[in-house]
């Protein structure tokens, strides 16, 4: 039985063979996903693809575009939206 720890999907299930032979699990982080934009769902560019812990420690200006909606739109989806609100 695996300890309570490891009950949730939290963590990935690797299955790896040892040595003698036998097949045991091991329990990994979860890879990251690519951040995507929130209107069409491409991928964004500009963002690392990074683990939160290596992430919190980039400088602003490396953790998204300095542009309105950056990090959150594409390029494309943040043109049009700027359009509609002149409009």
């Amino acid at each position: 039985m695996p300890a309570g720890k490891h009950k949730s999907r939290t963590l990935r299930r690797v299955f790896v063979k040892i040595p003698s032979g036998k097949n045991v699990v091991h329990y990994r982080k979860r890879k990251i996903s690519i951040p995507k934009c929130s209107g069409c769902g491409k991928p964004l560019q500009g963002i690392p693809k990074l683990k939160q812990s290596k992430f919190k420690n980039l400088s602003k200006t490396k953790k998204r575009p300095s542009r309105p909606f950056g990090g959150v739109l594409c390029s494309v989806c943040s043109r049009k939206k700027i359009k509609e609100q002149i409009e």
